[in-house]
């Protein structure tokens, strides 16, 4: 499942590069969470959090099955 989530993330990263942010995956575990960090511009960034849940974690529930949630750290 890690590949697939990686093969995902390729996706949104454009759209986070644009704005000088990136995302890197930190695990990924057998009940389908997904930890992620965000750097560059997106670290600390007052719409971090909708940038999990709303861009990454839709995105990879939808394409990546057993995917259940995304958690930023």
């Amino acid at each position: 499942m890690r590949e697939q989530v990686e093969r995902a993330l390729e996706k949104v990263r454009p759209i986070l590069k644009r704005d000088g942010g990136n995302v890197e995956l930190i695990d990924v575990n057998d009940q389908g969470v997904v930890l992620v960090r965000l750097g560059g511009a997106c670290k600390g960034c007052p719409g971090a959090t909708m940038t999990v849940k709303v861009v990454i974690e839709n995105l990879l529930v939808k394409e990546v099955p057993g995917v259940n949630q995304v958690l930023g750290v």
